[in-house]
């Protein structure tokens, strides 16, 4: 798996949890769970592809990218 099929992935994988986070109170158990969920399956994604700590950054700006478009998908 190539590093943009990985981004894909991770960016499809958020978009229900930032719709289930963009009705959510900021701070409380679902926000903080909608953001953390995901998490573990972008770090076992990430060692199964074969791919090391420099992906990371590239990672986590996807995930927050699918957070905020699952958000935006609520509110239309």
């Amino acid at each position: 798996m190539s590093i943009s099929e990985l981004m894909f992935l991770v960016f499809l994988l958020n978009l229900p949890f930032g719709y289930m986070r963009s009705k959510a109170v900021p701070f409380s158990a679902r926000w903080l769970l909608a953001i953390h969920i995901p998490i573990p399956f972008i770090i076992a994604f990430r060692i199964f592809c074969g791919f090391g700590w420099k992906a990371v950054p590239l990672l986590v700006l996807d995930a927050a990218a699918g957070q905020l478009a699952g958000g935006k998908f609520r509110r239309n």
